[in-house]
């Protein structure tokens, strides 16, 4: 009976497959550049850009390993095969140890990771002898016990054991199989740089940054990387051949709305244009308005031309900001590629030189351009009125040229990062900064001053306080999500997601209790059509599937589902319903019409964990989804199959 009971379930709705589970984690590592090779049975061990992954000799079969898949840490830097102990040791740039056996299996070692300890314990080097492994860290000799996954003894320098010299691991698995592993990789990005990235269509844009004027320059790679949710595409790069000075550095990317094939990317040493992938101008002070850095009284070469706000309008054009030249600021590179120039004053600091690094370009719902300039020194948001060139600068004073934000209270900060700019749904300007969060309220946008408001989140502990949302924490990256949402990156501190009306912490995660790769976030950009989350670390990109999607604007039978469905025997996870519009009103109904959940749709997705209102798994059944528009208004109605 429960066999045509189930065949019957499994009629009634089509399946609906391939839809990542709600909270489910994914990585996105570059395996680009083999570093080690480690040959364990019939089995290779590619320690590469830092990544591992396993290629079977026998069937040709790929496996990656990462945080989300169960390794410990990231950023590798040595892997070696035991033959005695079958075993691979993995090391990690911080020290932690994890060993992998040929099942796939993963201990972790965490004892050196966790000690505190003043001494460097960086590991150098490692040799394999017996079931043991050698750790040359900088302090001492590490022996490690393979075989039972714990860590033995350990040898400082003053020991009678601790050798003069440090020996190589010899082998001859990379020569001999290199070949091999350059034509058969995992795939993926060739970086693992994500300072900026942003969705357009279907597709995630994305650069490696980073320079900040007069602070910071990591020499990254001028890179444009492209992502359509399965394949990697990777723009064409190593172009100091090409154009004669350095690519280095790409801070941000915009893609033409009218063809999302033909992109720019803007970073230290000016700008670039691709078509399909392929660079077809690039633009310096040679062949264009756009002047080099200005400083000590000179003007620099083109590899400091700074370009590191970009923006299309709707029109097709594009916003140009040139930080610290002298001259010019604001350009204009119009849809038949004219060049206008619209220089302001204001953007120049008290030298009389650009702004150092003019960042974060964001046109809002009105079609002001916003930036701001992000370096330590006068830290400014700027709006623009477009269409009446007008240039309003925000902040509240400055001191000794340091630029103070005042809040609703009269309570003032001294700002030295402005790190996101982004409008919520409900026309509000948000800040990102390293003092933490504010919001500029949609009536006083425009207006020749505003006040910088901290969203203020009682503490419920009787003692009718409250506390400034977000307040002090060093914010890196900002973005709203279908639900009005905020999504929160910081310097050090993880990621943060706040509900609509910023009462309420949904999720802090970390590296302590979730599988995000780093706790230093650079940028975050979210898939509007699936609701995924892609935040970009200082150690490579993962993501996070969210139970928020971009709202319809309309609900229709055709486009309001539900998955998985049907919801088979042992599932346990959420059950999502999609193509909904905002804060929509969902009821799910039994068979027989009765109400086991009810709530409002985050964005245009509404969640369901199965249960019904006293919190009891639900029997088989299909089982009705009845919605309404956030005004009361008739949705339509879907349905869900659960086979128990």
């Amino acid at each position: 009976m429960r066999r045509i009971v189930v065949l019957l379930l499994l009629t009634v709705c089509a399946l609906v497959s391939l839809q990542a589970q709600v909270g489910s984690w994914q990585a996105y590592m570059s395996y680009h550049e083999p570093q080690q090779i480690a040959k364990g049975g019939n089995n290779l061990y590619v320690l590469a850009s830092n990544s591992l992954y396993q290629y079977n000799l026998n069937d040709q079969s790929i496996t990656t390993y990462d945080k989300i898949t169960g390794l410990s840490d990231t950023y590798i830097t040595h892997i070696a095969w035991n033959n005695d102990a079958r075993k691979l040791i993995i090391i990690y740039q911080n020290s932690n140890i994890d060993l992998l056996d040929a099942n796939g299996n993963i201990t972790n070692i965490a004892a050196l990771y966790k000690k505190s300890m003043t001494d460097d314990k960086t590991i150098d080097s490692l040799t394999i002898d017996g079931i043991y492994a050698y750790l040359y860290a900088r302090f001492a000799i590490i022996k490690v016990n393979m075989q039972r996954g714990e860590i033995s003894d350990t040898y400082r320098p003053n020991h009678p054991q601790y050798p003069t010299s440090l020996p190589i691991l010899k082998t001859d698995d990379y020569d001999t199989y290199l070949p091999v592993v350059k034509t058969l990789q995992p795939g993926g990005p060739k970086y693992n740089y994500f300072y900026n990235m942003q969705f357009v269509g279907n597709r995630l844009y994305t650069v490696g940054g980073y320079y900040l004027a007069g602070s910071m320059d990591l020499q990254r790679p001028g890179t444009v990387q492209q992502f359509d949710g399965d394949e990697w595409k990777i723009y064409e790069d190593e172009l100091q051949n090409k154009t004669g000075f350095s690519y280095l550095n790409n801070n941000c990317v915009a893609v033409d709305p009218t063809d999302h094939n033909h992109v720019f990317a803007g970073g230290r040493c000016g700008l670039y244009e691709f078509q399909e992938g392929q660079l077809v101008n690039y633009y310096t002070q040679d062949n264009s308005p756009l002047h080099n850095a200005f400083s000590n009284g000179k003007t620099l070469g083109n590899n400091y031309n700074i370009v590191d706000g970009l923006q299309f309008d709707d029109r097709g054009n594009l916003w140009v900001l040139n930080s610290h030249a002298k001259g010019v600021n604001l350009l204009l590179l119009k849809a038949d590629g004219q060049w206008e120039d619209h220089y302001q004053s204001s953007l120049n600091n008290y030298k009389g030189v650009g702004y150092n690094s003019l960042r974060h370009a964001m046109i809002d719902s009105r079609g002001y351009l916003w930036f701001a300039n992000v370096n330590w020194v006068d830290p400014v948001v700027f709006c623009y009125d477009i269409w009446m060139d007008v240039l309003k600068p925000y902040y509240s004073y400055t001191v000794n040229n340091e630029n103070y934000f005042t809040n609703q209270d009269g309570v003032s900060y001294n700002v030295s990062h402005i790190n996101a700019i982004c409008e919520d749904h409900d026309h509000n300007i948000w800040l990102g900064t390293s003092r933490g969060l504010f919001m500029i309220d949609a009536n006083e946008v425009g207006q020749s001053s505003v006040t910088f408001q901290q969203f203020k989140v009682p503490r419920n502990d009787g003692s009718n306080f409250a506390d400034y949302l977000m307040n002090g924490v060093s914010i890196s990256c900002m973005v709203i999500d279908g639900g009005n949402r905020k999504w929160i990156g910081t310097d050090g501190n993880g990621v943060y997601l706040i509900s609509a009306d910023n009462m309420e912490q949904i999720h802090h995660f970390t590296t302590e209790n979730s599988p995000l790769l780093s706790n230093n976030i650079e940028s975050i950009a979210i898939d509007p059509n699936s609701g995924k989350v892609f935040f970009g670390t200082d150690n490579g990109l993962c993501s996070y599937m969210s139970d928020a999607t971009q709202p319809a604007e309309e609900m229709e039978k055709d486009n309001v589902y539900a998955y998985p469905n049907p919801v088979e025997p042992g599932y346990t996870g959420l059950i999502t319903v999609v193509g909904l519009s905002f804060d929509a009103d969902v009821k799910i109904l039994s068979p027989s019409g009765k109400l086991v959940s009810q709530g409002r749709s985050n964005g245009g997705t509404y969640t369901w964990d199965g249960c019904d209102l006293h919190g009891n798994r639900v029997a088989s059944g299909v089982y009705m989804i009845a919605t309404a528009t956030s005004d009361g208004k008739a949705g339509v109605v879907a349905k869900v199959a659960v086979v128990r």
